[in-house]
């Protein structure tokens, strides 16, 4: 059984089309958040800081653009992680209120969590 990562909005989802990718960065984009393109080999929960494509795109009004780095980010890179990250800076600093994965290698990681009880009930998480 293949394991998927599941980070970010939808990952429990089959994977969305570039049309439903494209309703999403445009909801984005009414919402006045910026949006940046990620990716990265190794997809940890613990990775966070995953590789920009390009840079933010701030003030972009047209998800045909944001789309367009979309796909060239998935022409270039197919067999890593990529996936769309969105902005909010209302409160003064860039919060990111949305991200969601929209290419994945053919393999993918798998990752599990062993729960043990230690000295004093104390649950320890191991991630393998």
């Amino acid at each position: 059984m293949t394991t998927r990562v599941t980070q970010g909005a939808f990952s429990y989802l089959p994977d969305l089309t570039d049309d439903q990718i494209k309703k999403q960065i445009q909801c984005a984009i009414n919402n006045k958040w910026s949006v940046a393109v990620e990716s990265t080999e190794y997809p940890h929960p613990r990775n966070s800081y995953w590789e920009m494509w390009g840079l933010p795109l701030f003030d972009v009004e047209d998800a045909a653009v944001i789309m367009f780095e979309v796909t060239a980010a998935k022409k270039a890179l197919p067999d890593q992680y990529i996936r769309v990250v969105c902005y909010d800076n209302t409160r003064g600093v860039e919060s990111c209120v949305l991200s969601f994965i929209v290419n994945r290698p053919k393999a993918e990681y798998e990752f599990a969590m062993t729960r043990t009880e230690s000295k004093g009930r104390q649950l320890v998480y191991t991630l393998s």
